[in-house]
C-alpha cells in the first residue's frame, strides 16, 4: 500500500465493487421475475461500457474514490480495459438469457411486439391480443402476472404457456435465499436440539405470505 499505484488500484476496486454490490442488491429483490433481472443486467453492461469510455478520457465522475487520486493516463487505460473485460464476462455468463431476450420483450410489452418477428405459434394469439382495446387497458392497470392469468385459456393458450414458462424462471430465488438464511440462524450449534419437524415449521412461517388476523370476540 506504500506504492501509489496500489493505492489507485485499491480505490478503483472499492468503486467498482460498490457498483457490483448495488447490482447484487437489485437482483435479490422480492417478487421480481427473470425478465426484470435481465433488464438490470443489460443496464449494468451498458454502464460498464460507458464507464470504460469515461475512464479512458480520465473522467472519474462516477468513481468517487478514484477521483481523489492523481491517476495517470496509463492507469486510466488499464482500468478502462478491466471494465471492458468485466462487461465481456457478463455477456458470457448471461448468454442463455440473451438467447431468449425476444421472449422477455414479448412478455413485458406484448402490445408493442412485432407480430411478424414473433414465434409462429404466438402470432395469432398476439393479433387477437393487440386488436382488443379492453385487454390493453387491463394490461396497463394490472400487474403482469395477473394480466396473463386473466387471459382466456383457450383463445390465448400459447401466449399463456409462454408467460407461465417465463414467470417460473427463478421465481423462487428470493424465497430460497431467505430460507437458507433462516436455516443458518435457527439451526446453529447453540440450538442443536431443534428437531427437523420444528425447523420445518419455523421455515414455513418465515417464508409464508400469510398474515395472522386478530379478531375481537
Amino acid at each position: 500500500m506504500e506504492c501509489d499505484e496500489s493505492v489507485y488500484d485499491f480505490a478503483f476496486a472499492v468503486d467498482i465493487l460498490q457498483k457490483l454490490s448495488e447490482l447484487n442488491t437489485k437482483l435479490q429483490r422480492k417478487s421480481v421475475f427473470a425478465h426484470e433481472f435481465y433488464v438490470e443486467v443489460k443496464a449494468f453492461q451498458l454502464k460498464l461500457k460507458f464507464f470504460a469510455k469515461q475512464l479512458k478520457e480520465q473522467n472519474f465522475v462516477h468513481f468517487p474514490l478514484l477521483k481523489t487520486q492523481a491517476v495517470t493516463q496509463a492507469l486510466s487505460d488499464k482500468y478502462s480495459f478491466h471494465l471492458m473485460a468485466l462487461k465481456e464476462e457478463f455477456i458470457r455468463r448471461f448468454a442463455d438469457f440473451k438467447a431468449i431476450e425476444g421472449q422477455f420483450d414479448l412478455l413485458s410489452s406484448p402490445f408493442a411486439c412485432d407480430v411478424e418477428t414473433a414465434a409462429e405459434e404466438l402470432q395469432v394469439d398476439l393479433i387477437d391480443l393487440q386488436a382488443d382495446s379492453s385487454l390493453k387497458g387491463l394490461f396497463e392497470n394490472k400487474p403482469l402476472v395477473e394480466f396473463f392469468a386473466s387471459l382466456h385459456p383457450e383463445k390465448f393458450q400459447n401466449l399463456k404457456n409462454l408467460a407461465r414458462k417465463m414467470f417460473v424462471l427463478f421465481a423462487s430465488t428470493y424465497i430460497c435465499e431467505q430460507a437458507f438464511s433462516i436455516l443458518k440462524i435457527n439451526k446453529s450449534k447453540n440450538r442443536s436440539l431443534l428437531t427437523d419437524l420444528n425447523l420445518q415449521s419455523v421455515l414455513r412461517i418465515s417464508t409464508s405470505n400469510l398474515h395472522l388476523i386478530s379478531t375481537n370476540w
